[in-house]
This record gives structure tokens, C-alpha cells and sequence, in this order.
């Protein structure tokens, strides 16, 4: 690969510790997995037809618009952008947001020569812009890679400005890849980009961090049914067709089990009440998340990527993830940064008191002194 993640590197690791805050996703969903008689020997070149009607329902629209897979969200993403990089060699230029989820920014700069940021800025809430867009897409541009949510802000798109940055990709036929994951956690005020235009909009998604199904693999994309036909071919041709059993287990799922999914998910929303409301007891400046169980957050601390490091995970048996993780503008030189993410994934609600895990990241803040 010549172009690893430095992200998912450390985060894979890094030694374990007491207090884990580094998780963007929920854990701890268990399930009584009663399929009764399957067919093992079972194969669909365009998955199982029951799971993409349960999908389609779910998102609402159509099953020849939606793609399943066993590789996640990650694997989706990695899927589209290099059917899109084949698809017309002569179109070599990518956009990806910035900051941004570094394996997706690493994914696009695999297949792409060319690859241009649009940033999202500070002062204004971390928006897209959709004036800055038409002045960075050329006709040589494919690709623009966004997250909504906005991974690691949480800040959301809401339907005016989806449409506005669709217009200016549509005019130049450029296809924009939105990873929605983090949406799950809020599905009725996220809309998906493929809603806007089911044509030019691409969107990979899973229930990994709203549900817990992390486990489960389920990837699903949601296209036009032309790149539909390309993804399942692309599958076909690689690995051969998707695991059955997944796709069987995912409809079961939403058939029989949503109000249990749901549940699930409300267990963390405990979890972010207290956090937020810890956060501006101690006065810290952090980004509001109405999707999702992350926090940005902006510490006293100059350089954490050094402070996480050399402190709170050595000498507090504590980690959140370093903001510079999610500033690389294009090759691996860190920025300093004091931004760290919170992700609460790892907290059990039932079994772990989340005062600890807050109590030590303000004595880590409180007691670090650098050489």
C-alpha cells in the first residue's frame, strides 16, 4: 500500500487502557441469531434480494439502488473510489474534505494523481462551501469525498446546502462519495445525499457506530443503479459474491429487531448528556454532535498527539484520539494541534462509570508537563 493510514496504525497499536475514549462507534449489542434452515450454498450477484428490499424501505428507496457487501463502511468506501478512478482514466482529480477522516483522504490519494481540498473552516461551523467547490472541480475532476456528519466535528448538511453542492458536482459531472455513518444516529433530521440526487451521489453508510453491529461487516452503498451494476460486477470479479449468512442476519434484523436497535443506540444518549454538560462545566470548547457519541474538543494542551503519547496513555492509562489525526492536508507531516476527538463507543453504560474516564482526562490536562 502506498499509502497507509497513520491513524488507524496507532489506533490498532496502542497499548490497552483504563479509560478508552478513542471509539466513534458503539459496542455491546448482542443478539440470538435464529435463521433456521439456510441454504449455504446460496449465492446472489446482486445480494439477497430480501436485505435490499429491507434496506431500501429503510432508507427510502429502491433495491436495485442499493449495493450490499461484508466489508463495512471502510470497505464500501474504498470500493467506489477505485471503480470511479477506473471508470475514466482521462478524469485523474479527486476533491476530498478537509480536515477529514484520514483512511478515507488515504483511499482517494491511492487511486487518484491529483488530489485537491475543500476546507471546511473553523469559523464558519465547519460548512461546506459550495462557491469554494466550484472554484477547485474541473473537468478532469471524478471524485469529491465528504462525510456527513463531518468526521470529526459531527457538524451536518442539511438539505439546502446538500443541494447545493450536488448542483455544482451534477453541472460537471463529477460523482460526490458521502460517507454517512455516523447518520445512523440521527437518520430524521440526515438526510441521504442519494434523496438529493440519486444520480450523482454515492452514498456508503452501515450500522456499525449507531448499533454495535461492528462484528457484522455490513456494508452498504446507496447509487444509481448503473454504479450499482459496476460495484456488484467489481465484487464478482475480485472476491466473488458477499457472504449470504451477513446479508440474512442484517434482514432478520430489520425485519423483527428495529425497536431492539433502537434501544441500543439510546443507551448512549446518557452518556452524551453527561459528557456535554461536563464540557461546559470545565468551560472547554467543543463542537455541538447531534449524531453521533464524538466530541471535538479544544484543550489547554498545544500538541496532543505528544501529550497522548508521552502522558495520558503511559502515565493516566487514558487515550482520545490526537486532533492531528484528522489534519493531514496531503502527505504525513503532523500538525500541531490542541484538538482532541472524545468518542464514547467504548463506555458501557451498564458497567462503567464515564465521571472516571472525564475525571481522569482533566488531571491528565491538569498535571502534563512536557521537556
Amino acid at each position: 500500500m502506498k499509502h497507509p493510514s497513520v491513524y488507524l496504525d496507532w489506533y490498532v497499536h496502542s497499548c490497552k487502557v483504563k479509560h478508552d475514549l478513542r471509539s466513534s462507534g458503539t459496542a455491546y449489542f448482542t443478539h440470538d441469531v435464529t435463521l433456521n434452515q439456510v441454504d449455504l450454498s446460496a449465492n446472489y450477484d446482486h445480494g439477497n434480494p430480501e436485505t435490499a428490499a429491507r434496506l431500501a424501505e429503510w432508507y427510502g428507496t429502491r433495491p436495485e439502488n442499493v449495493f450490499i457487501s461484508a466489508e463495512g463502511a471502510s470497505g464500501q468506501n474504498s470500493r467506489v473510489v477505485r471503480c470511479l478512478a477506473e471508470k475514466d482514466r482521462s478524469r485523474d482529480e479527486a476533491i476530498v474534505e478537509y480536515p477529514t477522516y484520514e483512511p478515507l483522504l488515504r483511499t482517494v490519494q491511492e487511486h487518484f494523481e491529483h488530489v485537491k481540498r475543500l476546507e471546511r473552516r473553523e469559523e464558519d461551523a465547519y460548512r461546506l462551501d459550495a462557491d469554494q467547490l466550484a472554484k477547485l472541480v474541473s473537468p478532469k475532476t471524478a471524485l469529491l469525498a465528504l462525510t456527513n456528519p463531518h468526521a470529526p466535528t459531527g457538524a451536518t448538511m442539511d438539505t439546502k446546502e446538500l443541494r447545493e453542492m450536488m448542483a455544482v458536482a451534477r453541472e460537471n459531472h463529477t460523482y460526490v462519495l458521502c460517507d454517512e455513518i455516523y447518520a445512523e444516529f440521527d437518520r430524521e433530521s440526515v438526510p441521504t445525499l442519494h434523496s438529493v440526487d440519486p444520480e450523482w451521489a454515492i452514498v456508503t453508510t452501515s450500522f456499525t457506530k449507531a448499533y454495535g453491529l461492528g462484528g457484522l461487516k455490513l456494508g452498504i452503498a446507496l447509487a444509481d443503479v448503473a454504479v450499482v451494476d459496476t460495484l456488484y460486477e467489481d465484487v464478482l470479479y475480485t472476491v466473488g459474491n458477499s457472504p449470504n449468512v451477513v446479508q440474512l442476519i442484517a434482514a432478520e434484523l430489520l425485519a423483527k429487531n428495529r425497536e431492539k436497535l433502537e434501544r441500543h443506540k439510546q443507551r448512549w444518549i446518557s452518556l452524551k448528556t453527561q459528557t456535554q454538560k461536563w464540557l461546559e462545566e470545565k468551560e472547554l470548547e467543543f463542537c455541538p454532535n447531534k449524531a453521533g457519541v464524538t466530541y471535538w474538543v479544544k484543550t489547554p494542551i498545544e500538541d496532543t498527539h505528544r501529550w497522548t503519547n508521552e502522558w495520558t496513555i503511559p502515565k493516566c492509562s487514558l487515550a482520545a484520539v490526537p486532533g492531528a489525526f484528522f489534519l493531514f492536508k496531503r502527505g504525513y507531516e503532523l500538525t500541531r494541534t490542541s484538538r482532541v476527538r472524545l468518542g464514547l463507543g467504548n463506555v458501557n453504560p451498564d458497567t462503567q462509570p464515564l465521571t472516571a474516564a472525564l475525571d481522569t482526562f482533566e488531571t491528565a490536562m491538569k498535571t502534563y508537563r512536557h521537556g
